[in-house]
């Protein structure tokens, strides 16, 4: 039986690996051993978090979080090292933008072990995003690209990738799977809109954690200026992320928003299902929300998932107050096709089957 090592160093990594699990598992064909960086260490991420989210709990926690780029990724390669030279699998696993997806995928190319990088072809050109460098680097030294849309596709072409011994897929979005199935019982394992006394429909969801909002003030208070101006019209509720926290708290800058304490997958997915917009600078939940048919408002100057905005279901806003409340009005009164399929069906099947054929090859 051929062997894959899956390389996850975050929450949402793990949640679109736990797709494909589940389908490597229901076909008996590759034995999986997963890796856990440790990267983003997350008080959600104990045993309920492995049992409720039905995922196979890593065979190694490397425990390499709270460090900087440089130090991170080194160590990271120095212990992935030795757990590829001890399983010696057929092919490594990574997913997204990570430190922890460099490394892996530097890690196995240097020991000759084929390189598989879901969610390929993603780009922000902002190559002051530490995730923008590490994916393009993923992308040149894998040897089976999966890419969730077209214009995934597209850049890698313009980047010359025909030219090269890459195998490139458009496989859709594994995060389209996830949904579809956790969003089955989520109503059954979160109680946060009753807990927290929410009206469906009736409230707006934000999320503001990237380095780029969070380091420049101006941007950040930009930001929440233009959120607490929405909340006069529909309750703002923020799961405040601890970074995001300690910068309000040091500065002494107060909102008259509805903040939380962090969340889990499913009582974000409730949020998701029950509010009237998103606004957040996550690429991850700008997809989510128009899985759940949400429109989005995006707090960042660019975007990955270019296909949101140019069919209507997102608009870039930026740090802009102003931007942010004409957008959000703006989104109030319009009907948008939901339906539209943009990041595909049944992927994670797709992504067994091309590795299935990478590792016959």
């Amino acid at each position: 039986m051929k062997k894959i090592v899956t390389i996850l160093g975050a929450r949402p990594q793990f949640v679109k690996a736990a797709v494909l699990s589940r389908v490597i598992a229901s076909h008996k064909k590759i034995e999986e051993v997963i890796v856990h960086t440790g990267q983003h260490y997350d008080n959600n991420m104990s045993e309920v978090f492995f049992t409720e989210m039905e995922i196979p709990k890593p065979k190694y926690n490397l425990q390499i979080n709270g460090l900087g780029h440089g130090a991170m990724t080194g160590q990271m390669m120095e212990n992935l090292e030795e757990i590829l030279f001890c399983e010696k699998p057929d092919a490594v696993v990574v997913y997204g933008d990570t430190n922890s997806t460099i490394a892996g995928a530097l890690t196995a190319k240097k020991m000759h072990i084929k390189v598989v990088h879901i969610e390929a072809g993603l780009r922000s050109f902002n190559m002051e995003m530490p995730e923008e460098v590490n994916r393009i680097l993923t992308d040149r030294i894998s040897d089976l690209l999966l890419c969730p849309t077209d214009t995934a596709i597209e850049n890698l072409d313009s980047e010359g990738f025909e030219n090269l011994p890459i195998n490139v897929v458009k496989s859709g979005d594994i995060m389209k799977d996830a949904v579809d199935f956790y969003s089955k019982t989520s109503g059954e394992k979160s109680s946060i809109i009753s807990d927290l006394e929410l009206v469906k429909d009736n409230f707006v969801l934000a999320t503001i954690h990237r380095q780029e909002n969070t380091d420049d003030l101006e941007k950040l208070k930009g930001i929440f200026i233009g959120l607490e101006e929405i909340s006069k019209k529909k309750q703002v509720v923020l799961p405040l992320h601890p970074r995001t926290r300690k910068i309000l708290k040091q500065n002494n800058l107060n909102f008259d928003i509805k903040f939380i304490e962090p969340v889990g997958y499913f009582d974000m997915l409730e949020l998701l299902k029950n509010c009237n917009l998103v606004v957040t600078d996550s690429g991850g939940l700008q997809k989510e929300a128009f899985f759940n048919k949400k429109h989005c408002l995006i707090a960042r100057e660019e975007t990955e998932w270019v296909e949101l905005v140019s069919n209507g279901f997102a608009i870039i806003v930026g740090s802009n107050p102003k931007e942010m409340n004409v957008s959000f009005e703006l989104f109030q009164n319009v009907k948008s096709d939901f339906s539209l399929e943009l990041y595909g069906d049944k992927v994670g099947d797709k992504i067994h089957s091309e590795i299935i054929q990478l590792l016959s090859n």
